[in-house]
């Protein structure tokens, strides 16, 4: 039986189905369900392997990107999705899913709903001050815990695409930096030169403790097939295959969650 994933919508999320699309040709089922569905029944959480919350613009960036959508969240679905990674479920946050999932306190370092202490970063206006939208080069931190970016790209290197303006990274302070560091909760950073939003330590993606639950503001869901890079037919004339590395991040998950299955955990 194929694990199954939830892909979490709500006004203005228009990735869903390019999500949807990627954890399939990664060998999953999907369902894509409403927030205000989930909130009328929460238990159907507990039929999924894994979740996804998708990019977009979730109820047109009023007030910062994510925070009308992490606050619904926040006040009517933290205890199911905190279950839910409890469970060992992976989870993702792609682009304004991740600004929902640190704006939520589901990221970098959740904690339980009895002793909620809110965030501890925030996704901030790119220094440039404009909307970015283009492939950079990204390199995935070998001591990180996160199960997502395990053996993506060439020696951890490898490119996607990004389209954001709040994607700049800032921890609380130092103290909270410095627990990501220790804790190999830095799964992705900005190749050098490419920090072109000028995230804290060139932070493109952060997961929590366990590995299971990633943030990241580009979008792996955007390169799952060779001809989806923008170099794909030089590299194909050069006889140099083009690897998605986009691809690698679903597949990751989604041998997790079989892994586990096999083992009866």
């Amino acid at each position: 039986m194929k694990p199954l994933a939830l892909i979490l919508q709500t006004a203005g999320t228009n990735c869903d189905r390019e999500l949807a699309f990627a954890f399939q040709q990664a060998g999953a089922e999907t369902r894509t369900i409403h927030v205000n569905q989930l909130i009328e029944d929460p238990a159907q959480l507990e039929q999924f392997d894994l979740i996804g919350f998708p990019g977009g613009f979730s109820y047109g960036d009023d007030i910062a990107a994510g925070r009308i959508f992490a606050n619904r969240l926040r006040h009517r679905l933290y205890e199911p999705l905190w279950n839910a990674v409890k469970r060992g479920g992976p989870v993702i946050g792609i682009c304004n899913g991740f600004q929902v999932l640190v704006k939520l306190g589901l990221l970098p370092d959740p904690s339980a709903p009895d002793a909620y202490q809110g965030q501890t970063a925030t996704l901030a206006d790119n220094t440039s001050g404009r909307f970015m939208d283009r492939w950079l080069g990204m390199e995935a931190d070998a001591s990180s815990v996160c199960i997502w970016t395990k053996d993506v790209g060439v020696d951890g290197k490898f490119d996607l695409p990004v389209a954001h303006g709040e994607g700049r990274l800032v921890p609380a302070n130092d103290e909270v930096l410095a627990r990501w560091r220790a804790n190999g909760q830095i799964a992705l950073r900005y190749a050098e030169g490419q920090n072109l939003n000028g995230s804290t330590d060139r932070i493109a993606g952060v997961c929590d403790s366990t590995g299971l639950v990633l943030g990241l503001m580009p979008h792996p869901e955007r390169f799952i097939h060779e001809t989806h890079h923008p170099r794909w037919t030089r590299s194909a004339a050069l006889g140099q295959p083009v690897v998605p590395a986009g691809l690698k991040f679903f597949q990751n998950a989604v041998e997790h969650v079989k892994s586990k299955t096999a083992a009866g955990v």
